[in-house]
């Protein structure tokens, strides 16, 4: 029969036919609840979970779990409690360095968007509102010339700055807010001399984009509040490509409704799918359905990584991407 391994949602190519080759595999029709994820998880009827960002693997349903290991379909994993898995003896993987590129180029597909209140323009074309050039039609903001900050300086912010250097920004970065290390000229490696480290909190002032780019995680929870974003300029535009909860989407509302801060470019939100009261309804924002990876390649090289990975521990080997590795000892 070979490895069990569960889908909580079909993935694309090559996933089924690398799947299908190595055992048995149960694709679900729909989303699992919270309970039926842990019905089945401690079912022993699986060796490996193949789960997506939206499955939440805690502690409780770790402690009841059957499984050698789990493989999350996505870079971040801060659905699993990873302590609680290696607590446990579960491996959990991930498809890392795959998405970078294509999740840069949304942060700066925000950035621009949001500058030039694409949206707002598209609207006013598509509703025959558009009556002719006007000198004042659709004003937006410049972004050459302008400080990119960026919180956080690992592959897709370093990816973001390549991006955002071609386009004349000074690029300022703090990286792992609210705590701050420095990080030396060796590190920067080809960013030495073209970006500056500043601290957390003159990022959040200096920065005409502020581009989040950290994992979330007990400290960066809420990192942009309702103070960050009054310490803000006012002309400033948020940038979310990393993770909701990053951001008080609450705050948020109330600062874009304000005119606190000037705009806000999103990928992500705090109770995905869901957002805030309100944030719909706002002009100054560009809104997107989590799509930062959303390219046929990256999805199918994702795919692939995180069907791998669900093989290996199936068969109880180290995973090609291990996130605990230490459960192997």
């Amino acid at each position: 029969m070979g490895v069990r391994i569960l889908l909580t949602t079909d993935l694309p190519h090559p996933a089924p036919e690398l799947l299908a080759a190595a055992g048995e595999i149960t694709v679900l029709a729909d989303p699992p609840s919270y309970e039926e994820l842990d019905a089945l998880c401690s079912s022993g009827d699986f060796d490996v979970v193949l789960t997506q960002l939206r499955d939440r693997i805690d502690g409780p349903l770790l402690a009841r779990a059957r499984v050698k290991g789990i493989s999350n379909y996505a870079v971040g994993h801060n659905n699993i409690d990873i302590s609680a898995a290696t607590k446990h003896g579960i491996a959990v993987a991930n498809t890392p360095g795959v998405l970078t590129d294509a999740t840069a180029d949304i942060a700066m597909l925000l950035i621009l968007g949001t500058a030039r209140r694409v949206i707002e323009a598209d609207r006013l074309v598509r509703e025959g509102r558009f009556t002719g050039w006007e000198p004042e039609l659709m004003l937006g903001s410049d972004v050459s010339g302008k400080t990119l900050g960026l919180a956080g300086f690992g592959r897709i912010a370093r990816a973001t700055a390549r991006r955002a250097l071609g386009f004349g920004m000074e690029i300022l970065f703090a990286p792992r807010p609210p705590g701050d290390r420095v990080v030396s000229q060796e590190e920067l490696g080809e960013f030495a001399g073209k970006v500056r480290q500043v601290p957390w909190s003159e990022l959040v002032a200096s920065s005409d984009y502020l581009s989040l780019h950290v994992p979330l995680n007990a400290d960066t929870h809420h990192v942009v509040d309702a103070d960050v974003l009054g310490r803000m300029k006012p002309s400033a535009i948020l940038i979310n490509t990393a993770r909701g909860p990053l951001v008080d989407e609450e705050a948020l509302v109330a600062a874009l409704s304000t005119g606190r801060i000037a705009g806000a470019g999103l990928d992500v939100f705090e109770s995905e799918p869901l957002l805030a009261a309100g944030l719909a309804q706002l002009p100054n924002t560009v809104l997107l359905p989590h799509v930062g990876s959303a390219t046929v390649p990256v999805r199918a090289e994702m795919a692939r990584l995180s069907a791998l990975n669900a093989i290996a521990m199936a068969a109880g080997q180290v995973p090609a991407h291990p996130v605990n590795p230490e459960v192997y000892g």
